[in-house]
């Protein structure tokens, strides 16, 4: 029986070997959902300008909301509001595509020399182009409206780090149960709307009442997002304690999702 390297060294030695495959797959993977469209890979471009222009009318203009410690400007309103749905979006691509991700390529189960655990970096990989994406049309109207962004947004990188890691520990956890559970699919679809009002997109957690910041600080996400605000809009410094602990735990989530994947693998051929 085929053993599958389950330490943390073998998951970035797996990354590492095949990144050329992985580029590729993810090449692909973007191109081909675009393929037949009018406007090809710029709809990337155009569904977070979209959804920026949406949120923005519907939550400044028809609820007149306002966000608290903000200016009355609609447009400083769009960038705070659109800087959380980054980190949110991101995270729930990776968890929205994750349980049909082998069943959705059951070609690659069985071939016995391909790295099936690369597939969820794919996915990641896949969902952070579209990040980027987003994040060049934050870049642009910030830029046009409030010119070069403050000396802290280059700690946004490092809040990118546990997020990814997140991201990939979804991502293993889900595509394996997807394979022997079909109605986890289902279940995802109907928890990411929920995740997001859980998550401090739409308003700061300071916000609040007290007694609910328990709730929402154990949401992985509310550090991230708050932490994206602060240095994008608000030119505050990366805390780096949390930060530290944070990738730690995340860290340790995406090897686990790793082992897990590794251990049920062996099934799928089974099963699919």
């Amino acid at each position: 029986m085929q053993r599958y390297p389950l330490s943390p060294a073998g998951m970035l030695t797996s990354f590492w070997n095949n990144r050329g495959l992985i580029l590729a797959l993810t090449e692909r993977e973007v191109i081909g959902r675009y393929k037949g469209s009018f406007l090809g890979i710029m709809w990337s471009l155009f569904n977070p300008l979209l959804m920026l222009t949406i949120y923005t009318f519907f939550f400044s203009t028809v609820f007149k909301a306002r966000w608290p410690g903000g200016s009355e400007s609609k447009t400083e309103f769009a960038l705070i509001l659109f800087s959380g749905l980054l980190i949110f979006n991101f995270f729930s691509e990776s968890l929205g595509r994750a349980p049909s991700l082998i069943v959705g390529n059951a070609n690659y189960v069985k071939k016995v020399v391909f790295p099936l655990e690369i597939m969820g970096f794919v996915l990641v990989a896949s969902a952070g182009f579209h990040f980027l994406a987003s994040m060049v049309i934050w870049l642009l109207f910030y830029f046009i409206f409030f010119g070069l962004p403050s000396v802290q947004a280059i700690y946004f990188p490092f809040i990118l780090i546990p997020l990814i890691l997140l991201a990939m520990g979804s991502a293993w956890f889900l595509s394996s149960l997807g394979v022997y559970l079909r109605d986890v699919s289902q279940i995802v679809t109907a928890v990411i709307p929920a995740l997001m009002f859980l998550s401090p997109v739409f308003f700061p957690i300071s916000a609040l009442p007290e007694q609910l910041h328990i709730i929402f600080q154990l949401n992985p996400l509310t550090f991230l997002i708050e932490e994206a605000r602060g240095v994008l809009i608000w030119k505050q410094d990366l805390h780096w304690g949390h930060w530290l602990i944070q990738t730690v735990l995340s860290g340790i989530f995406a090897w686990l999702g790793y082992v897990w994947f590794q251990k049920t693998r062996r099934g799928f051929a089974d099963v699919l």
